[in-house]
C-alpha cells in the first residue's frame, strides 16, 4: 500500500472510530425525537435535530471557515507525545465502560463492578507514574523547562489523587459518586424489586399497592448517576417501601420470549407504545389497575425532589 493510500486508510478508521464512538449514546434522543414526531408534534423534533445536527457540524465549520488557525498551532514534538499517551490511558479506561455495558446487557459477568474500578484504579496509577517518569527525564536534561515540570507534577499528582479516590471502591468502601456515570450498576437493596412488567402489576392487585415503574438501561449513564445520588438515598430506600417497583432494562439482552424478542426490545416497545416515551431514566407512578398518576419523573441528583414527587401519591 503507497503512503497516501495507508493515510487515507488511517483516516478512514479514525473517522469510522468516531462514528461508533460518539453515536453510542444517541439512541434514545434520536429515538425520542421520533416518537415526537410520529406524534405529529414537530416543533420538538425540529429543534431539536437542528440543535443535535449544529453541535456536530459547528466544529469542522469552523476549521473550514479559519484554516490558517490551524498553522499557527504549536508544532509537534515531546508535548505531543505526552499527550497521546495521556490520552490513551482515559480512553483505555474509558473503553472499560463500553465493555462493562455489553457485559451487563448479555449477562457475561466477566467485569463485576470491584473489578472495573481495579482496573480504573491500574489505569489512573499507571498514568502518574508516566507522568512522574517524564519529571524524572526532564531533570536529568540539559535543558530544563520549568513549565513542562509543572504540567507534569500537576498531571502526576491529579492522576495519582484519582486513582486513590478510587481505591476504596474496590472492596465496597465507597460509591465513587464522581465515576457513578460509568461504573457497572450497583446493587441497591430493594426490598423487592420485579424485572417484568405483567408480573409485578399482577402483585400490585393483589396486595392493592402503588407501583413505581422504572425504565432504565445498562448504558444509561444518568440511570447510574440517579441510582447512586437518589436511589440508594435512606429516606428514598425507606418510600419505596410503599410501593410495588418494576424496574426494565430496555437495552437488556439476556432472555428472549417464545418469538425469539429479546427482553430489552421488548420492554422498549412497552415504554414507547404505551407511556409515548423512549428516554431513560424514567419513573412513572402506576396506580394497583395501572392507571398512570401524575407526570412521570426523569434525571434528577436530587432526593428530596424525588422524594417529593413520590409522596404525592402515597398521601392520597
Amino acid at each position: 500500500m503507497t503512503g497516501d493510500g495507508m493515510r487515507f486508510g488511517s483516516l478512514f478508521l479514525m473517522a469510522f472510530t468516531l462514528v461508533i464512538v460518539s453515536f453510542s449514546c444517541t439512541g434514545p434522543i434520536i429515538g425520542t425525537l421520533l416518537v415526537e414526531a410520529a406524534s405529529m408534534n414537530l416543533l420538538a423534533p425540529i429543534v431539536g435535530m437542528f440543535g443535535f445536527a449544529l453541535a456536530l457540524a459547528l466544529p469542522f465549520s469552523l476549521l473550514a471557515l479559519f484554516p490558517d488557525a490551524l498553522q499557527r498551532l504549536p508544532k509537534s514534538g515531546e508535548w505531543m507525545n505526552s499527550l497521546k499517551v495521556t490520552l490513551a490511558f482515559i480512553e483505555l479506561a474509558l473503553s472499560l465502560k463500553f465493555l462493562s455495558v455489553a457485559d451487563t446487557a448479555y449477562g457475561w459477568g466477566i467485569l463485576p463492578r470491584w473489578l472495573f474500578f481495579v482496573l480504573w484504579v491500574l489505569c489512573f496509577a499507571g498514568l502518574g507514574i508516566y507522568h512522574i517518569a517524564g519529571i524524572i527525564r526532564i531533570c536529568r536534561s540539559a535543558s530544563r523547562s520549568a513549565a513542562r515540570l509543572v504540567i507534569k507534577a500537576i498531571l502526576s499528582l491529579a492522576s495519582i489523587g484519582f486513582a486513590l479516590y478510587l481505591l476504596p471502591a474496590v472492596w465496597g468502601g465507597s460509591d465513587a459518586k464522581a465515576v457513578a456515570a460509568f461504573a457497572p450498576p450497583m446493587e441497591i437493596p430493594y426490598k423487592q424489586v420485579f424485572h417484568d412488567y405483567n408480573e409485578g402489576l399482577t402483585y400490585a392487585r393483589q396486595q392493592n399497592k402503588p407501583v413505581l415503574l422504572y425504565f432504565t438501561g445498562y448504558g444509561c449513564v444518568n440511570c447510574r448517576k440517579m441510582e447512586q445520588y437518589v436511589m440508594s438515598d435512606p429516606a428514598v430506600q425507606q418510600a419505596l417501601q410503599d410501593f410495588v417497583l418494576i424496574e426494565l432494562y430496555v437495552d437488556s439482552r439476556r432472555d428472549e420470549n417464545a418469538n425469539g424478542i429479546q427482553d430489552g426490545e421488548e420492554f422498549s416497545r412497552l415504554q414507547r407504545e404505551l407511556f409515548g416515551s423512549n428516554a431513560q431514566p424514567l419513573y412513572f407512578r402506576l396506580s394497583p389497575d395501572g392507571t398512570v398518576q401524575g407526570k412521570p419523573m426523569a434525571f434528577t441528583t436530587s432526593p428530596d425532589y424525588f422524594l417529593k414527587w413520590a409522596n404525592t401519591t402515597t398521601s392520597r
